[in-house]
């Protein structure tokens, strides 16, 4: 047992992250399971969230998460999971939340097509610099 004020601390916080980490692995596993056990989309997106939080806590490294998330996505294919549907279907479920309302134009809130200014156009073109020209001329070919 540490005596030293310090390493009683330490001991405490790492007792403490081991619980939490212990914690994360578990949710990992049984989401992991849950997921053989009934391959669903559903399943599927819940193991690879707690894979993706395990990740984020710095339980698991990223590389390891992305290896075994691709062998649940391999697992999901083989099944005959359908993964496009479930990406799909919040997608749809938004934009029609999202889509706002047009109203219809009416004939006097629109302006006639002649009360346009043609003229901020002509100004705007002779502002502008033209490029300059080369100024070697190029010799006279002989007949």
């Amino acid at each position: 047992m540490p005596i030293i004020k310090s390493a009683i601390k330490r001991a405490k916080q790492a007792t403490v992250r081991r619980e939490r980490n212990v914690a994360t692995k578990k949710d990992v596993k049984s989401a992991v399971k849950t997921f053989h056990a009934k391959p669903t989309a559903k399943t599927l997106a819940a193991a690879q969230s707690e894979i993706d939080t395990a990740v984020k806590k710095n339980v698991l490294n990223k590389n390891t998460a992305a290896r075994r998330k691709s062998a649940l996505a391999k697992v999901a294919k083989e099944a005959g999971v359908k993964l496009d549907a479930a990406k799909k279907a919040p997608a749809a479920k938004t934009a029609a939340t999202k889509a706002p309302a047009k109203k219809p134009a009416t004939k006097t809130a629109a302006k006639p097509a002649s009360a346009k200014k043609p003229a901020a156009k002509a100004t705007a073109k002779t502002t502008a610099t033209p490029k300059k020209a080369s100024t070697a001329k190029k010799p006279a070919t002989k007949k």
